[in-house]
């Protein structure tokens, strides 16, 4: 499969969930189609076959764009060419507006995030697969000395080490330690305001320094602040799917040398991007692209077939992570599947994301990234323990079962 064959795949997998049909609770529970509202959904997958080069493709789509479209990839897999991605959007109370039933984009004033020319694409709010920038960011600056993974770190009224603080912000998306992480980058001097606004960021740096152009954390504040409320999320915090599958390469010990990157790139010690993966191996929410932690959801639909972590079972087989629950018996998860995913989620009422490593578990061999990211929020889902509709985890399987074909002849 060559990277054209590999887009248009992917455009189909897309298409067949027939994403127009999703009723939104917010218009009467019609369906997303009968305004013409096709949701966003920015896609990319980077396969690995075991004889052969790298293979890639990003694929997009909007209310503008329902058919998709295939971005074209820099070269030796740089950065997008000919794609003008705007920032998401959100007005003066705070409330993320581009994604309500009588949102007119032509009548919304569009930030740029990246690009000159070519069509336009509106860069959905990743959620809280934000965090993983601010993991990266948090490893690259114990790298410089500046913290450390055993440290102590106190934020409002509660100590941990470092670690722990970065493991529960991965492993089951804790907000309070994305705050206490988000108030160490800034205590640290990596990221600095002045008069009200910031003047000084190192996580940008370093992500333009890896050629992520479209990996933004702006104006969060010293004391944790990283929501719309504190004047960052929506519109501040932006990522796309192609510069985050490009992220995960870089992190990726199994993945050949990114091409795009020279001998002076920065890279990550192997304490540090095994502090990473680890956190990422055993996230708790496999409830987007892969699906086991609803396994006890009624109605549940497979995902990509990931192993489920067996440390956040209990012991009837329900899962708790953090003050997280989901119900059911979900000790056959941990025990089946056929591939590892090393990944990060992100949700919210507007948004789902998810975006990972995937390899397979013996005798399986498949190995490839995957990065989503999507409109199609909570406000979607079909259940009150349910992170998005169905489509999503369906959407998973279906390219799960495509690079299964073409990785593993």
């Amino acid at each position: 499969m060559n990277a054209a064959e590999l887009a248009q795949a992917l455009r189909e997998a897309v298409l067949a969930q027939d994403f127009g049909a999703t009723p939104d609770p917010q218009d009467g529970g019609r369906p997303l189609a009968a305004r013409g509202h096709f949701p966003s959904l920015d896609l990319a997958v980077l396969a690995f076959p075991e004889h052969g080069e790298p293979v890639a493709a990003n694929v997009l789509f909007s209310r503008e764009h329902p058919q998709g479209l295939v971005a074209r990839l820099g070269t030796g897999f740089g950065p997008v060419q000919q794609l003008r991605y705007l920032a998401d959007q959100r007005d003066a109370a705070g409330n993320s507006i581009a994604w309500r039933p009588e949102a007119d984009w032509s009548r919304m004033d569009w930030q740029p995030l990246h690009g000159e020319a070519g069509p336009r694409v509106v860069a959905p709010y990743p959620a809280s697969l934000l965090k993983l920038m601010v993991l990266v960011g948090l490893a690259h600056l114990i790298d410089q000395g500046r913290a450390g993974w055993w440290q102590p770190w106190p934020y409002q009224g509660r100590e941990q080490l470092v670690g722990d603080w970065a493991f529960q912000m991965t492993a089951y998306s804790s907000n309070e330690a994305t705050s206490a992480l988000v108030a160490l980058l800034h205590a640290s001097g990596a990221i600095r305001r002045e008069a009200g606004r910031e003047t000084h960021n190192e996580l940008h740096q370093l992500f333009d320094r890896l050629g992520l152009p479209t990996l933004r954390l702006a104006n969060t504040r010293p004391d944790g602040g990283w929501g719309n409320g504190a004047g960052s999320g929506v519109g501040q915090i932006q990522m796309t799917a192609w510069d985050t599958v490009r992220l995960l390469w870089w992190l990726d010990p199994q993945a050949p040398p990114p091409p795009w990157l020279g001998a002076d790139a920065p890279r990550l010690s192997a304490e540090s991007r095994g502090q990473v993966l680890h956190c990422l191996q055993e996230q708790a929410l496999h409830e987007i692209l892969s699906s086991a932690a609803l396994g006890g959801v009624p109605g549940w639909v497979g995902g990509l077939p990931a192993r489920l972590p067996s440390r956040w079972l209990q012991l009837d087989g329900t899962l708790q992570a953090g003050d997280l629950r989901y119900p059911g018996d979900l000790r056959r998860f941990t025990q089946g599947g056929q591939v590892w995913f090393a990944h990060k989620t992100g949700n919210t009422e507007n948004y789902a994301s998810d975006a990972g490593i995937v390899t397979g578990i013996a005798p399986q061999r498949r190995h490839y990234l995957i990065a989503l990211l999507s409109n199609l929020g909570s406000r979607y889902a079909p259940h009150p323990d349910c992170a998005t509709t169905w489509r999503l985890p369906a959407l998973g399987a279906a390219i799960d079962a495509l690079l299964a074909r073409e990785l593993e002849p």
